[in-house]
């Protein structure tokens, strides 16, 4: 096997910059740091292969910028939209991500969303924190129960179906809803219905949205749509932050349309729409979905695996299709 260049793009966990470095020759940037694009640019010239993560833009540019001898570009995301894929294959580049790896971090951290809006728990922690006098009261900070609610599903995916079974074992009903079928296994296993979006919105108490950024889904959950919601229904988001039309949202918010949200993505991150920033009804989080030592480490794995594949010669494990 011939040595080849791989440029890696930010630090990365675990052992996966080792591993590459032990087959080629490897320039990495160990920043968390954002560099310039023409820093980027020069870096990537005469790559053979990137590994690159949500903080980078892979456009015409960049690739033309590495040059012709790149052949795989690896994301350390299961989401993509920060590449252009279709740019990509024009050039004869592989683009692969990190799918299932982290599943469960992000289904456990969109249920914890919906425990901390349904059950105010953010506006608890910042009462404590405050150290203003507090004392037991019958109706303080008082939430509603998620058993026997319905959680609607926007995008029954891995992670998505992975959210309904943590929503089924608190006891409740599950509604899904997606471009294409949900696994019909999966539908079973959880007693599921599948519904159209707009009778999802209109059912469900807990609307968790979790597909793909792409041209049609892009403001999937718009003005129309929330004004579908029922007034005591929340809305969750751990997929990618533009399927929300956030100026939307916080216009539902403030006519009391919606009851609350919990986000842990945003459409122009890390800039979050400052109406939202002030609401107790709203809980923040800085896109944190896979945010576990276990995970990181075997997304950078993966993605680590995907450029030895390609560069030896043989099938990604993972490819974007």
């Amino acid at each position: 096997m011939s040595t080849s260049r791989v440029v890696v793009l930010s630090r990365l966990p675990g052992t996966a910059v080792e591993r590459l470095d032990a087959v080629h020759d490897v320039t990495y940037r160990d920043e968390d740091t954002r560099p310039s694009r023409d820093d980027v640019h020069s870096l990537v010239a005469g790559a053979d292969a990137l590994v690159v993560t949500l903080g980078e833009r892979v456009d015409a540019e960049l690739l033309d910028a590495a040059g012709p001898g790149l052949r795989v570009v690896a994301n350390v995301a299961v989401g993509y939209d920060n590449v252009d894929v279709d740019a990509c294959r024009e050039r004869g580049v592989v683009v692969t991500n990190t799918p299932g790896v982290l599943t469960d971090a992000t289904a456990d951290l969109a249920f914890a969303l919906v425990l901390m809006v349904t059950r105010r728990l953010g506006e608890a922690e910042r009462l404590v924190r405050t150290g203003r006098p507090w004392g037991w009261g019958m109706f303080q900070l008082l939430g509603v129960s998620v058993q026997g609610r319905t959680i609607g599903i926007l995008g029954p995916g891995a992670i998505g179906l992975a959210t309904a079974r943590r929503a089924r074992a608190f006891g409740m009903e599950v509604l899904l809803s997606g471009r294409s079928e949900p696994d019909p296994t999966a539908v079973a296993e959880l007693g599921a219905e599948v519904v159209g979006t707009d009778a999802l919105l209109e059912r469900s108490d807990v609307v968790s949205v979790h597909t793909p950024l792409t041209p049609a889904t892009r403001h999937l959950v718009d003005a129309t749509a929330l004004a579908r919601m029922r007034d005591t229904a929340v809305l969750v988001n751990t997929a990618r932050g533009p399927v929300v039309d956030e100026a939307a949202l916080v216009a539902a918010l403030e006519a009391g349309r919606i009851a609350g949200a919990g986000l842990d993505v945003y459409e122009d991150e890390p800039h979050v729409h400052p109406g939202l920033l002030g609401r107790d009804d709203v809980v923040l989080l800085p896109h944190i979905g896979s945010a576990t030592v276990e995970t990181r480490a075997a997304m950078a794995d993966l993605a680590a695996d995907n450029v030895l594949a390609v560069l030896g010669g043989e099938d990604p494990l993972t490819p974007v299709r």
